[in-house]
């Protein structure tokens, strides 16, 4: 009851205060602070419309992305590296949403109950030992998270492809040009990323490995279809379509998937 009379007290203390020394929190500050960013976000939008029409703020830097890449391997932004790496913890495609929307929406939920669930006004830290672990294990956690995910590494082509002889002989499609360029397609367009395959790559969002993908006879058209539109033909896949390497280099590794046997 004394913590009710308490807080009754400072708010009516407030209400004093501003009857006779100033204006409420709210409106008044509080439509200046929405004025204001209002103003920051027309002031951006503007910057942002004479550039792209413009020369005046300088032109617009890189070429035009190119969907058909088989070099560039994508990277977040460093404040989105410990979010980069929760996705490589969480890799099947059911966890993935509990990565990606899950721990971070309940963190933020957290934040913005806090200050109706604590309610003391003691602020020492050496008062409140469960609010600094708290605090120290976010900042850990984070900190652990933005370094793993800044120094993990993709599989780079030329790695990969150093491997393409060793799957000639295993999988015995030596000779078989379409199948040679295709296994080098594989190698260039990134797949290892998510697939594995005579023990290469790495396994994420519950990719398969395609080590004996061509015993499975599904033809090279199906494969063809499938690597133009994954969820087509197998509804919810999250594998992205790769429809921008032109038919002809579909052809390619369709042919290569159809000639790996397993070994």
């Amino acid at each position: 009851m004394t913590s009710l009379d308490d807080r009754r007290s400072g708010f009516q203390q407030y209400k004093d205060d501003v009857k006779t020394r100033g204006k409420p929190f709210y409106p008044y500050a509080m439509l200046h602070d929405t004025v204001m960013s209002l103003v920051v976000v027309l002031v951006i939008v503007g910057c942002a419309v004479v550039w792209h029409y413009t020369d005046i703020l300088g032109a617009q830097l890189g070429d035009k992305a190119d969907p058909g890449t088989r070099t560039f391997v994508p990277r977040p932004d460093w404040y989105f590296y410990f979010l980069f790496y929760l996705l490589r913890i969480f890799k099947w495609p059911e966890t993935v949403i509990l990565a990606t929307v899950g721990i971070p929406t309940i963190c933020l939920i957290l934040l913005l109950v806090l200050p109706f669930i604590d309610l003391r006004t003691e602020r020492r830290l050496s008062r409140r030992p469960v609010a600094v672990v708290g605090a120290a294990l976010t900042v850990l956690a984070m900190g652990a998270l933005t370094y793993k995910g800044a120094t993990a590494r993709e599989a780079i082509a030329s790695e990969v492809k150093a491997a393409i002889p060793e799957w000639e002989a295993t999988q015995g499609f030596t000779g078989n040009q379409q199948a040679i360029d295709g296994a080098n397609l594989f190698a260039e367009s990134g797949c290892t990323n998510c697939h594995t395959y005579l023990g290469t790559g790495s396994s994420n969002l519950g990719a398969p490995d395609l080590t004996a993908e061509g015993a499975k006879k599904k033809g090279v058209q199906f494969q063809v279809s499938h690597l133009e539109c994954p969820s087509c033909a197998n509804p919810g896949s999250p594998m992205p379509s790769f429809k921008d390497l032109g038919n002809e280099n579909l052809q390619k590794l369709a042919s290569f998937l159809e000639a790996s046997k397993g070994g």
